[in-house]
């Protein structure tokens, strides 16, 4: 889906790139304040420095991002929200909470997938929590926006896992909802660089 997204903000005039967070060595937030401290010349951006640095320089620095995840367990996977959590706790002015410190607005959504049907999202809380993770990210100035994809097509060959999914009702999903779903995200994709155009 995050592919998908991208191809819309192409087509929408954006260069972009796709960055897979699993293959950067780091954790969350680790509360040393560097970032609060007075005088600091951090600019909005996590001192800590590993391999995700230049990742967040990239992201305070894009005009549109759009950050992808499955759900495990009701929540946006860990290195997902360590992401989130580095990204967006620099930015949160202790002075004044009103007025963060962002090098320039940016667009933001996030997509998530997942096994649980639509049906189950209030009872599971999902709005809330997977909102919650993405409401942050208006902390750069602009309305963020979440696309979810439901009862994704897990394995190749389900006959080889423990679940009580039917496969064939699956494989239909995927085949007739799940290609409405990525012609969201691309829509997604390009509504947002259309919107750092002005265009929308």
């Amino acid at each position: 889906m995050l592919e998908s997204a991208i191809k819309g903000a192409q087509e929408a005039g954006a260069e972009t790139e796709l960055i897979h967070l699993y293959e950067f060595n780091y954790q969350g937030c680790k509360s040393c304040f560097a970032c609060k401290l007075k005088g600091n010349k951090v600019n909005g951006l996590c001192a800590i420095k590993d391999e995700l640095q230049p990742v967040l320089e990239k992201a305070v620095n894009a005009d549109v991002l759009v950050i992808g995840s499955p759900v495990y367990d009701s929540f946006p996977t860990g290195m997902t929200r360590s992401f989130v959590e580095r990204l967006v706790f620099p930015a949160v002015n202790y002075c004044d909470y009103s007025a963060p410190k962002i090098r320039k607005k940016i667009q933001c959504a996030a997509i998530y997938t997942m096994n649980a049907p639509e049906i189950l999202m209030e009872p599971l809380h999902y709005n809330t929590i997977l909102g919650e993770n993405c409401r942050v990210l208006g902390i750069f100035g602009c309305q963020p926006e979440m696309l979810c994809s439901h009862e994704t097509y897990q394995f190749n060959n389900y006959s080889r896992y423990e679940t009580a999914v039917d496969e064939a009702v699956r494989a239909d999903i995927r085949a007739n909802r799940f290609p409405k779903d990525m012609q969201k995200a691309f829509e997604l994709g390009k509504r947002l660089v259309e919107r750092v155009r002005g265009i929308v």
